[in-house]
């Protein structure tokens, strides 16, 4: 199944495997003068029809979210450093083993390298919460986001409503008033 017939189903694969199953039925067709299958029968078309089309796997939506791209990159960058200092901490354990002179440098590069890890998680934590700090992503009903939200839309309510009555003092030319300038 293609991209152009994955992107028109309706979620669970129906529209494309109907779509694909009438292009695909003229060209598998084979019969001879009486009109009967000269393969072996209908019953062996419906079980090749129902093999070849059968999808290969059934989109769903996704539980979560995806991460934001700065908090993946930092995710990822973590992923990497982490790996790397399990690797030398391996070869460090391995080299002390053997006795082999690469032992010291090796048991230092992966001090330095869970030194390197820890700040990289770090940096995923601070990323995260700065990007939901910037964006107002929030999860809480209390948020501090929320309330900047609701007293901005106090105020603009407020003025709106300040505006009306200005034009409808306007409009009644002046009367209301208690003084006029």
């Amino acid at each position: 199944m293609g991209t152009a017939e994955r992107r028109e189903t309706a979620g669970d694969g129906t529209a494309a495997r109907e779509a694909t199953r009438q292009q695909a039925a003229p060209a598998t067709r084979t019969s001879d003068a009486a009109g009967r299958r000269a393969d072996g029968g209908p019953a062996r078309e419906a079980a090749e029809a129902r093999a070849a089309y059968r999808p290969l796997w059934v989109e769903e939506p996704a539980r979560r979210r995806r991460l934001p791209d700065p908090v993946r990159t930092a995710a990822v960058r973590a992923v990497l450093i982490i790996a790397v200092t399990l690797i030398q901490a391996m070869v460090a354990l391995l080299c002390t083993l053997a006795g082999s002179w690469l032992a010291f440098p090796m048991v230092i590069s992966s001090v330095v390298s869970t030194i390197a890890a820890t700040w990289a998680v770090l940096d995923v934590w601070v990323t995260r919460q700065v990007w939901n700090q910037r964006h107002g992503v929030v999860s809480t009903p209390s948020s501090t986001a929320r309330a900047l939200r609701r007293e901005r839309r106090q105020a603009r309510r407020a003025q709106r409503a300040a505006g009306r009555e200005r034009a409808r003092i306007r409009r009644r030319g002046g009367a209301g008033q208690l003084s006029h300038p």
